[in-house]
């Protein structure tokens, strides 16, 4: 074999050692080699030139081009050959066909051959992190071990075998040490591709930290026959952990704690001590939280689901129990139910419904003109508005112990009369206030509605329909991860979202903003998409 030969062939072996050792394509090696070569060729003859570099697969060779192009006006002379001058290059010369030359053997000078490193080294290393990013971008949400290589600031960088893995200072548990060479174990959280390679975030902290922790500790959170529906941690503290079973002969806590304990236990290890609650999950969710709240014990639940907040009533004695040290208890128990928790003694709730009894029979008292035992006997039957004394059937009433048929009908009367004196007086000061006649034909909205739209500037049905439906019932946002209560205009008066959205249509569509009619056929065409859909049978166009 001549030594030209033995040359061209230790490219391709250059190549594929270099492509062994980074564990990527030795195509990718050999093109990043073509291209530092054509870059140390127009070194030689000028940057202005378009030089190509192709080395022969099979052995090695290199062949060195200058490419021209075929141009209609040349503006660069190095690049660029008109159609007339390009017949003496070309049979039948095209705009855009491209005119090769080869050029003679070239030895490359110190300066070159440092350049054409560079380029290498630069596009191995990108074919690297393309590498690593691919390898790890589909594993967030697996457990990794990996080695401590070096800490830095707080945060510790992770040897994960084929890259490197960072565990920042915040997701670390509270009070843990990491020594350099130390093995740990973490939870893949993000992998993103930035610039300067594949950045690959762990986690220790994570909920999902845990629930990986426990799929690997119990075979049965493996197989899928329990599944850990939700999870609160305060890190190297506390967790609670909800778990349900899809199989009635299997416990879902007993299983998650394992023989005497060995597999909670196991989990409690890894994570620094971390004392962790097995709650069974139910979809009930005043139930669930009851149990989350272990070992407190609860009285009495009253779930609101708009507000997504509940309210909890434990025995005086309790009460610090359920709170924990620092609120830990109920801020655990918060974050698993996703609800925000209201803790009341029994006390602090007797002396609120006290209070509102009071507040509700001296109402009655005032507009129905009766005595305090009338009044305390309908707040005790479960009336708290004029409206509900006014237009409830008479049997409920007359269903009242001491209350006989006229009793109820003057009280009825009674709440008619002052509903109506209401209803006058808001009418009149909600045209003082500049409220318009079509608010007060607009179906659906009391004398009383329409003097708190006015207060609030709505004064028109023009007004009226530029309202979002929010702004009317209510609602609630959400502000640096916490519930923001906004109160709405009609909220006072039990209107809720779905109401205020049909009201607010309604009052477009008779100024002729809006069409029903279309808006109902587009509803029922995105409905009938969705359904097809979901039977996998997706709808023909034009369909």
């Amino acid at each position: 074999m001549s030594t030209t030969s033995a040359n061209r062939l230790e490219l391709l072996q250059i190549a594929d050692a270099v492509a062994r050792e980074k564990l990527i394509d030795p195509v990718l090696v050999i093109e990043a080699m073509e291209e530092s070569l054509a870059k140390a060729a127009r070194s030689r003859y000028g940057a202005e030139y378009d030089i190509r570099a192709k080395i022969d697969r099979q052995n090695g060779a290199l062949l060195m081009t200058r490419v021209r192009t075929v141009v209609e006006e040349v503006e660069n002379t190095f690049t660029e050959v008109n159609i007339e001058d390009a017949g003496a290059f070309l049979k039948d010369p095209e705009l855009g066909a491209e005119i090769v030359d080869e050029l003679p053997p070239m030895d490359f000078g110190r300066i070159a051959a440092q350049s054409a490193k560079q380029v290498i080294t630069q596009k191995v290393r990108e074919a690297e992190r393309e590498r690593q990013y691919e390898e790890f971008k589909d594993r967030v949400g697996e457990i990794i071990n990996g080695v401590v290589k070096r800490v830095e600031y707080g945060n510790v960088i992770v040897d994960v075998g084929r890259g490197e893995g960072i565990l920042r200072r915040d997701q670390l548990i509270p009070r843990e040490t990491m020594r350099n060479g130390e093995r740990v174990r973490a939870f893949i959280r993000e992998v993103r591709s930035e610039t300067r390679g594949p950045q690959i975030f762990l986690s220790r902290t994570a909920p999902e930290f845990m629930s990986a922790l426990f799929k690997m500790e119990v075979p049965e959170i493996y197989d899928g026959i329990i599944e850990v529906k939700a999870v609160a941690r305060d890190p190297g503290s506390r967790a609670k952990i909800g778990v349900i079973s899809y199989d009635n002969s299997i416990d879902p806590v007993g299983a998650c704690v394992g023989m005497r304990g060995s597999r909670v236990q196991a989990v409690v290890n890894e994570l620094q001590g971390e004392k962790i609650d097995i709650i069974p999950w139910n979809e009930d969710m005043p139930t669930f939280l009851v149990n989350a709240l272990q070992p407190a014990e609860v009285t009495k639940v009253v779930l609101d689901e708009d507000a997504e907040r509940i309210e909890v009533v434990v025995p005086d004695d309790q009460l610090s129990l359920a709170i924990g040290r620092r609120g830990q208890n109920v801020r655990l128990a918060s974050q698993l139910t996703g609800l925000d928790i209201d803790i009341m003694t029994d006390a602090e709730e007797s002396e609120r419904r006290q209070k509102e009894f009071h507040e509700r029979s001296t109402l009655f008292m005032e507009q129905l003109d009766v005595d305090e035992m009338v009044a305390q006997l309908l707040v005790s039957e479960g009336f708290a508005t004029l409206e509900e004394v006014a237009y409830v059937e008479v049997d409920e009433l007359t269903g009242i112990d001491g209350f006989d048929d006229d009793t109820a009908k003057e009280l009825q009367a009674r709440a008619i009369d002052c509903l109506d004196a209401l209803n006058k007086k808001a009418i009149e000061d909600a045209k003082a206030l500049g409220a318009e006649d079509a608010l007060f034909e607009f179906e659906g909205l009391t004398p009383k509605m329409i003097f708190a739209l006015a207060q609030d500037g709505v004064k028109s049905l023009e007004d009226f329909a530029t309202c979002a439906d929010w702004e009317l019932a209510g609602g609630y946002t959400t502000v640096d991860g916490k519930r923001v209560k906004d109160d709405g205009v009609l909220e006072p008066f039990d209107v809720g979202l779905e109401e205020a959205q049909h009201m607010v249509m309604t009052a477009r569509a008779q100024l002729g903003w809006v069409d029903l009619e279309e808006i109902a056929a587009e509803a029922e065409a995105a409905e009938a998409a969705a359904a097809a859909e979901a039977d996998g049978e997706p709808e023909e166009a034009g369909a």
